[in-house]
């Protein structure tokens, strides 16, 4: 595999031999690495350094299929995610991705070697404005980019080990990663929240009681207050679970700690990536070959897409407008605060919504048809714009949270109805997974169309 390895932001070291080339050079890559580098000192960015890593399509499927991580556990779903997206490349039913970026420190991004110059110019900036995203917004503050890979490295070693175990096997191992997976963003989804342990819980209900004679609490109770970290819960609480099965449930929910500040902020991401290698290509004055392929490609990435929101052209399209409005340096604050949720809610105006024309749709069961629900006129845009919201990155997934551990240990979960029903099919498989892992009975406590479900 050769390597373009950047290990600081004017540094650069070449490893690995001569390879196979279209219409670029390793040095050419280093010279314009050089320059993008130069104009994104200019706009103030604070980035990681970057190590490149040139791949052949093969290993963008493997990469793709394991999320970019090359050192992430082993698991029957990556394989088969490899094959699918390998099977449609075949059939030209899908691309590759141009860029492909792990938030770590140093960053590590892929670019593809049958990929041409225009290309790597256009990844090479795409990557520097993720790199930034990364490292500033507070979404990010918790994800130990120091330490992540060797982080990652350590969890697929000892789940390799259970795996290779007599007496554990593959198929136990899979088992509970199944399981485990089916809940992997129960967990609280807005990183950088210290929440109290149950001690500190404990001590302050002791306290609240003290000052307060006509305050009463069940000091018993567990957990105290409603608990949104399921699987951690389970893990810690369930009195069936062997020890390796707890250090599995642990490790997928620290891998989804990694994953949940991308999910969250996807729109941001991509719309200030495409905003940071437009301005940066526009500032390298490149030549005509070079430039207007990457106009061409700049297009096909941010353009709308028909029936669904892309999120390339949704978050370009709105630091546009913050640019415009009220200057580069504000567009800078905002990458810096926001998640998604807050970033659409501030930001998406009745203005902007009905110069995008967006609108809301629905499937009819019944009539097995689609309908328009909403569009973006003056009685329609909010509806629209919240119907986004809701379908943006975690909002699309239910939160069931712990209520409490009755006294014959059935685990009580409640789902946090937000009007949208669960649904039924996907949310039985889920709770069979549920009762799996905690051993016990499983009480999950819901609203479906207007009454009060019990599984």
């Amino acid at each position: 595999m050769d390597k373009l390895s950047i290990s600081g932001k004017l540094l650069r070291t070449f490893l690995g031999g001569e390879s196979k080339m279209t219409d670029w050079t390793e040095a050419d890559l280093l010279h314009w690495d050089e320059k993008i580098l130069r104009v994104a000192e200019d706009l103030g960015l604070d980035w990681h350094p970057i190590d490149y890593e040139i791949i052949d399509y093969q290993e963008m499927l493997g990469a793709m299929a394991y999320v970019g991580l090359p050192t992430h556990y082993r698991h029957w779903s990556y394989g088969k995610e490899y094959e699918r997206t390998h099977t449609l490349y075949n059939m030209g039913q899908t691309g590759l991705p141009y860029e492909m970026i792990i938030n770590s420190n140093p960053s590590i991004a892929y670019l593809m070697r049958e990929n041409g110059l225009y290309i790597h110019l256009l990844t090479m900036a795409h990557c520097v404005g993720h790199s930034d995203f990364f490292k500033v917004n507070r979404m990010f503050a918790d994800t130990n980019p120091d330490h992540i890979i060797d982080q990652f490295k350590a969890a697929s070693k000892y789940v390799r080990k259970l795996i290779e175990d007599p007496s554990i096997g593959i198929e136990k191992v899979e088992h509970i990663l199944d399981a485990s997976h089916s809940i992997k963003y129960q967990i609280p989804r807005f990183p950088g929240i210290k929440y109290k342990t149950r001690d500190e819980l404990l001590m302050l209900e002791k306290l609240k009681m003290t000052l307060d004679p006509a305050y009463t609490a069940d000091l018993s109770r567990i957990p105290l207050r409603p608990e949104y970290n399921l699987i951690k819960f389970i893990a810690e609480h369930s009195k069936h679970l062997k020890e390796w099965e707890r250090n599995l449930m642990l490790i997928v929910e620290e891998s989804s700690k990694y994953f949940i500040p991308q999910a969250l902020t996807k729109v941001m991401n991509e719309g200030w990536a495409c905003t940071i290698h437009y301005k940066i290509i526009n500032e390298l004055n490149l030549p005509d070959n070079l430039h207007l392929p990457f106009i061409k490609l700049h297009n096909q990435v941010v353009r709308p897409h028909l029936g669904q929101l892309n999120p390339y052209h949704l978050g370009f399209m709105m630091f546009k407008k913050i640019i415009e409005e009220s200057g580069f340096e504000e567009a800078k604050i905002v990458r810096e605060v926001h998640n998604d949720i807050s970033f659409l809610r501030f930001y998406l105006d009745e203005e902007f919504m009905r110069e995008q024309n967006y609108f809301s749709y629905s499937f009819k069961k019944k009539h097995k048809a689609v309908t328009i629900d909403d569009v973006s006129d003056t009685d329609g845009w909010e509806s629209v714009r919240d119907e986004m919201i809701n379908n943006t990155g975690l909002n699309r997934v239910p939160v069931v949270y712990v209520d409490e551990v009755e006294s014959n240990n059935t685990l009580s979960l409640i789902h946090e109805h937000d009007g949208r029903d669960l649904d039924l099919s996907y949310a039985k498989k889920v709770y069979e997974n549920i009762k799996t892992l905690w051993g016990d009975e499983v009480k999950l406590i819901s609203t479906v169309e207007n009454e009060i479900w019990e599984f």
